[in-house]
């Protein structure tokens, strides 16, 4: 008869301390042997025989103390974080300016990308106390960037904020945010850069005026002419949440080379710039004849230089799709009789069309007039977005969307971002053009 197979007889024999010789082998346990050459110290070794001896008789209490030292430890931990935060676990700025070593949402920046970890608005012409802003409250550099246009285009469209005002993420691969001398350089790839449509769009041209002047206090309206009750009352924020201050913004380049050159950051990095910036507002359907005159007169026809435009529509049309089709056919027959360069060429050639972004609104706020609740709310907004994607793609014109990125931000007047949500609208612009092909 083998062993164990009387019942009567124990699974294991004892040795003489009473405890099962093998129940410490079954739990994977071993014991501690003290090597020759530390059995000179008496002590040491007198030491470990009696840990070893209670690990033997008290395999339970030891099991039980070992808990309780990991849950002692883990509380331990706990209290830490919470009065020394983990820095893997936040994307904001520190209180000097400067962003996080970890950033959401798999702390995997690139080593190229170490220098965007940096407030780019921190050397601004009236950044202080009563501006702070900083380009880590607009957006955190996370991940690749997105390495074409079209990869882009469908990442800033699509992205999103975790929380009110948080700085914005677009989806799958991230967006740069441009240094001065970045702006500089990729605006000045362009004879012109043309905007045109309503106060959105011009808002959007206030924006990049902040980052072509590094002012942020004035940046975007004609300060020069300003009395003091105008540069009281239109500072910071207000050049875009006032309407009497926003209306006074910086139509084109040439206006600040000829009141305020010495504003003008770009001829001062690069001393041959010389990009041609400005807005043409078009803001329904259909066009009168004056406005589009206006435009075609401002285009430079030459076909050799290249030339670059922006186009916002919609909410002047109440977001009707068919008038605001007609308005983008109507803009594009201007631009292309006027440089004699086709806009929607297809097949093959697609690369030879002039370079044209449309913009659809942004998402309407909590102080949307009531009266535009069903016309202009959000759920027309977003159909009214997804449509003129289409329309757009069927032209070979590029198209961002600007509802995902707004949705959870500050509309003051329920219709207008602020002058946060605005410079991050021109940054996806500066993205975009800095993505074309030459």
């Amino acid at each position: 008869m083998l062993f164990g197979d009387n019942i009567q007889d124990p699974p294991f024999p004892k040795d003489v301390t009473g405890v099962y010789k093998d129940k410490d082998q079954r739990r994977g346990r071993s014991r501690s042997q003290l090597s020759d050459s530390d059995s000179s110290s008496v002590s040491f070794s007198q030491l470990a025989n009696f840990i070893n001896s209670w690990l033997v008789v008290s395999p339970r209490v030891c099991k039980r103390f070992g808990k309780y030292l990991l849950i002692l430890l883990g509380l331990l931990i706990l209290s830490i974080s919470f009065s020394h935060p983990i820095v893997g676990f936040h994307t904001g700025r520190t209180r000097h300016g400067t962003a996080r070593e970890c950033v959401f949402p798999d702390c995997s920046l690139p080593e190229s990308r170490a220098p965007e970890l940096k407030d780019t608005l921190a050397g601004y012409k009236h950044r202080g106390e009563k501006c702070d802003l900083s380009s880590l409250d607009l957006h955190v550099p996370f991940g690749p960037v997105c390495q074409d246009k079209n990869s882009m285009l469908a990442a800033m469209s699509s992205g999103g904020r975790i929380g009110k005002d948080a700085p914005y993420m677009p989806r799958g691969c991230d967006m740069r945010w441009f240094s001065t001398l970045e702006v500089c350089k990729v605006l000045g790839r362009y004879s012109q850069v043309v905007l045109v449509g309503d106060s959105m769009l011009r808002h959007v041209m206030g924006a990049l005026n902040i980052l072509v002047r590094e002012d942020i206090g004035y940046g975007a309206v004609t300060g020069w002419n300003f009395n003091e009750e105008e540069k009281r009352k239109c500072f910071c924020n207000n050049q875009f949440d006032i309407h009497d201050c926003s209306v006074q913004g910086i139509y084109n380049t040439a206006d600040v080379i000829k009141r305020d050159p010495l504003s003008l950051m770009c001829p001062k990095i690069i001393p041959e710039w010389n990009t041609d910036l400005r807005i043409e507002q078009i803001v329904r359907y259909p066009i009168p004849e004056e406005e589009r005159r206006r435009l075609e007169r401002e285009i430079d026809p030459n076909p050799s230089q290249p030339k670059a435009f922006i186009l916002g529509h919609g909410l002047w049309n109440n977001l009707e799709v068919d008038q605001a089709v007609n308005w983008l056919d109507a803009v594009l027959d201007t631009i292309e009789s006027r440089t004699g360069v086709r806009t929607r060429l297809r097949g093959r050639s697609p690369k030879r069309n002039l370079p044209i972004l449309l913009m659809t609104p942004n998402a309407a706020g909590d102080k949307k007039p009531d009266e535009w609740i069903v016309s202009q709310g959000n759920k027309a907004l977003i159909h009214f977005e997804h449509a003129m994607a289409t329309q757009a793609a069927k032209r070979r014109v590029d198209h961002l969307g600007t509802w995902n990125m707004s949705i959870q931000a500050t509309m003051y007047d329920g219709v207008h971002m602020d002058m946060r949500g605005n410079l991050l609208k021109a940054m996806m612009v500066l993205n975009w053009l800095n993505l074309l092909e030459p």
